[in-house]
């Protein structure tokens, strides 16, 4: 499916913010990036979005799990407005199984309002827009964007925060992929510089294309799907990603053909941002989850 979100495009970092309180108060390193906010800011936001959502007439759940090895998986729930932005998780976050599906028990929760807007004369936040993250309540509250990306990387924000602290693993924004010697290659890099590229490569097997964990036990891919840039996307130069978005992806922002019904990836007029979102069984060489942590060489 496609859609497209409006006046955000990408994320918005001066709408993010994290719940200074017991919990975080000397854990967090403060400042521009990690900018606090009240619990008492937070608390009143979360009762206005709860009730607002109450109000409409359905809303779309979605339980799954952030992580890929077992021991270091958290289990999540992601509550939406959009029904794309549930299948938008749905592709992101890794799927359950029937079994796991009966006994998920979430321990985080994103809440999504895209339509409610603050005002932050009131509501204390710098715009309309807000991405809050509490770890005393374990929820991320969403509202005033339409941008899904702001999901997929608030739970990457909430592991950042509880990888190293809680479990001694090192959280990474790379992609990575496996050789046939067990030999496995991290590529770090700012979004849209080619991590996604770089991972889809035909004679390696693919991990993930954007986050991933380093534990004792090695590399496991925090995710269950892919988020690739797309503009210029064509079969010939990146032919993995281009035959991975098929029924179930999500294309965000990108211009469809109102004739043909086709995508043009070379249109940008909405945004250079122009993103797909697909589960990682659409690339057909992948390690498969059931590997859930790959051994890695270690060098004296």
């Amino acid at each position: 499916m496609r859609a497209t979100t409006g006046k955000y495009t990408g994320r918005s970092p001066k709408d993010k913010f994290i719940v200074e309180d017991e919990e975080t108060k000397d854990q967090v390193d403060w400042g521009s990036v990690n900018q606090p906010i009240s619990e008492d800011i937070f608390l009143n936001l979360f009762n206005k979005v709860t009730d607002y959502l109450s109000e409409q007439d359905e809303i779309f759940t979605f339980n799954g799990f952030a992580g890929a090895d077992e021991k270091y998986r958290l289990p999540i729930q992601v509550v939406t407005q959009f029904a794309w932005h549930n299948l938008f998780a749905n592709q992101l976050f890794i799927r359950p199984t029937e079994q796991e599906l009966s006994d998920h028990n979430a321990e985080f929760t994103v809440v999504s309002a895209p339509h409610f807007k603050a005002d932050p004369e009131v509501d204390g936040t710098n715009s309309e827009a807000f991405v809050i993250v509490s770890f005393k309540h374990r929820i991320v509250l969403i509202g005033g964007t339409e941008y899904a990306g702001e999901i997929k990387k608030s739970i990457f924000s909430v592991m950042n925060y509880m990888l190293p602290t809680k479990q001694d693993v090192l959280p990474m924004h790379c992609s990575a992929n496996v050789g046939a010697e067990g030999d496995v290659a991290l590529f770090f890099g700012l979004s849209g510089t080619g991590k996604t590229t770089l991972s889809a490569d035909p004679n390696r097997r693919l991990i993930g294309d954007d986050e991933h964990a380093w534990s004792q036990n090695g590399i496991f891919n925090i995710e269950g799907g892919c988020y690739a840039k797309c503009v210029n996307l064509s079969e010939e130069k990146e032919p993995q990603i281009y035959n991975a978005i098929r029924f179930g992806a999500v294309l965000e922002n990108v211009v469809v053909d109102e004739e043909s019904r086709l995508p043009d990836y070379d249109d940008t007029s909405l945004t250079e941002n122009t993103r797909a979102a697909y589960a990682i069984d659409h690339i057909d060489n992948i390690l498969n989850l059931v590997l859930l942590a790959i051994q890695i060489q270690s060098y004296s």
